[in-house]
C-alpha cells in the first residue's frame, strides 16, 4: 500500500496477501484532510438488499392491526421489535403477472414483476429484475456489481412446476429477459469471491488452508495501515477484521464438520453448517461484510426455494415446508407453517440488528441501505399472489420513514415499490414492469 500523509486514503484501498485481498470499511482517513469534506459527514453509500421468503405465510399472524403507525407486532413479526422504528410493513401489494398462480411464477415475478413465458424448454423468457437494474447503475464502481445468494443448491432441470422450466424457480435475478443469474449457497465460495485474489479456486483454497486465517497473510499490511490512521480508525479496522476472522472460522468449522455428516440434507450443499440457522446467519454475516467494505451494493438472498421440502425439527416442525403450505385450512398445519415464517423473519431481524450496529460514515449500514423482505405469494394454500407479505427496512439516510404499516385500499402492483426503491438509490425509471407509480408514502412524513 502507498499512503500519503495529509491526503485521504482511497475508498478502494485493500489489504493484500498471498491468495487474498480484503477491502476496508469506510474510515475517517478516507475523507480528505484540511478540506470542507473533513468537517462534514461522508455521503452515504447507496445499497439495496432483497430477501426472499418462499411460499407465502399465514397472513393472520403476519398483518399488523390497524394502519399508519406500526403498533403491536403480530406473532410472525415480533422479532422485529428491536428495529421497529426502521421497519415498514406494506399490505395489499400484488403480483398480477404471477398468475396463473404457481410456485415458479411466485419466485420469478418477485423481482421482475414480469410474466414468465410458459415453457418447459430452454426458450424461457422473463424480464430484467430490479436488482440487476440497480447493479448496472450503482454496482459498476464496486468489486462485485451484485451478489446472488441462496440457502439451497438445486440442480433440477426441465419442468418443475405446472409446465414451467426449473430456471424460473431456481433463480431470483435475471440480467436480461433470457439471462438468469445462478445463486451461491456455499459460504466458502462466497467468502473467496469477496476476498480471494489470483490463481484458480483450487489454488486459492490450498493456499488458505496452509495458514489458520487469510489475515495471517496480511499482518504486514495491517500493521502499516494502523500506523497511518488515527485511534478511532484503528478500532474500526480491528473490529472489522475480527468479524472477517470470525466468519472465516465458522466456514472452516463447517467444512471440518462436513466429513462426519454421512447423510446430508439433500437441499444443503456439502461443507456448510449442519444447522439451517447457523448457515443462514453465516450468509447474512457475509452480506454485512460485503456492504461494510463496499464490495457490493446490491444483494439478493433466497431463504429457501419454492416447493422446498426442508423440515425444521429445531422448531418442533418435522414436516416439510411445502406440504404444510398446502394446509387445506387445517389449523395445526397453519400453526406449524407460521412457526417457519416466524423463524425466517427472526433471521432477517438479526441481520437488521447487525446492520444497525455497524457504523458507516455519519450513520450505520442500516441507515444507508434499503432492504426489501417478502414473498411472491400471499396465501400459499391457493397460490394467491395478492396481499403479499412485504417489509421494507432501513433507508433512514434517504428519508425512509419507519415504524409504520401502510395498507392500500385496493391491490397495488409490487412493481410500484420496486420503482420507488430504485429511485432512492439513483436508478431513474419512468416505469418498471406493470408499475403505476412510486410508493411515495415510504418517504413522506406520517400523518397521525
Amino acid at each position: 500500500m502507498n499512503f500519503i500523509r495529509k491526503k485521504a486514503i482511497s475508498r478502494r484501498t485493500v489489504l493484500r496477501g498471498v491468495g487474498g485481498a480484503i477491502a476496508l470499511p469506510l474510515l475517517d482517513a478516507m475523507v480528505p484532510a484540511a478540506t470542507a469534506l473533513d468537517a462534514t459527514p461522508a455521503a452515504p453509500v447507496r445499497r439495496l438488499g432483497y430477501v426472499f421468503m418462499p411460499m407465502g405465510c399465514d397472513l393472520s399472524r403476519w398483518k399488523p392491526p390497524g394502519e399508519s403507525t406500526l403498533g403491536e407486532l403480530p406473532p410472525i413479526l415480533r422479532s422485529l421489535e428491536p428495529v421497529r422504528d426502521q421497519v415498514t410493513v406494506i399490505s395489499n401489494l400484488e403480483l398480477a403477472n404471477a398468475y396463473p398462480g404457481s410456485h415458479a411464477t411466485s419466485n420469478s415475478a418477485f423481482l421482475s414483476a414480469a410474466k414468465a413465458k410458459h415453457t418447459e424448454g430452454t426458450d424461457y423468457y422473463l424480464g430484467t429484475t430490479a436488482d440487476q437494474l440497480a447493479a448496472k447503475q450503482i454496482g459498476q464502481s464496486t468489486q462485485l456489481p451484485s451478489m446472488e445468494l441462496s440457502m439451497d443448491l438445486m440442480q433440477t432441470v426441465g419442468q418443475c412446476d405446472n409446465g414451467y422450466a426449473c430456471v424460473y424457480q431456481n433463480n431470483l435475478s435475471w440480467s436480461s429477459p433470457t439471462t438468469p443469474l445462478p445463486s451461491e449457497a456455499h459460504p466458502r465460495i462466497v467468502f473467496e469471491s469477496m476476498f480471494g485474489a489470483g490463481g484458480t479456486a483450487a489454488q486459492r483454497r490450498a493456499e488458505l488452508n496452509e495458514k489458520a486465517s487469510l489475515l495471517d497473510w496480511m499482518s504486514e499490511d495491517i500493521a502499516r495501515l494502523n500506523r497511518e490512521v488515527g485511534a478511532s480508525d484503528r478500532v474500526r479496522i480491528g473490529q472489522y477484521l475480527d468479524s472477517v476472522r470470525e466468519v472465516e472460522r465458522r466456514i472452516q468449522k463447517a467444512e471440518a464438520d462436513a466429513k462426519d455428516n454421512e447423510l446430508p440434507d439433500l437441499d444443503r450443499p456439502m461443507g456448510v453448517p449442519a444447522s439451517y440457522a447457523d448457515h443462514a446467519r453465516l450468509m447474512f454475516d457475509l452480506q454485512v461484510l460485503a456492504m461494510q467494505a463496499d464490495i457490493t451494493r446490491v444483494i439478493t438472498f433466497q431463504l429457501a426455494r419454492e416447493t422446498s421440502n426442508r423440515s425444521y425439527p429445531e422448531l418442533g416442525v418435522p414436516e416439510s415446508h411445502h406440504p404444510l403450505s398446502h394446509h387445506g385450512n387445517d389449523e395445526e398445519k397453519i400453526a406449524k407453517m407460521a412457526k417457519i415464517n416466524q423463524f425466517h423473519v427472526s433471521l432477517f431481524a438479526g441481520f437488521l440488528e447487525k446492520l444497525r450496529a455497524t457504523p458507516d460514515g455519519n450513520g450505520t449500514l442500516l441507515d444507508h441501505s434499503l432492504l426489501l423482505y417478502g414473498s411472491g405469494m400471499g396465501n400459499p394454500n391457493v397460490h394467491d399472489h395478492t396481499d403479499l407479505p412485504i417489509i421494507v427496512a432501513g433507508g433512514a439516510a434517504g428519508g425512509m420513514q419507519g415504524g409504520r404499516h401502510i395498507q392500500y385500499d385496493r391491490p397495488t402492483p409490487l412493481a410500484n415499490l420496486h420503482l420507488t426503491l430504485l429511485d432512492k438509490v439513483g436508478v431513474k425509471l419512468d416505469k418498471f414492469a406493470d408499475s403505476e407509480g412510486p410508493v411515495d408514502e415510504l418517504f413522506e412524513p406520517l400523518s397521525v
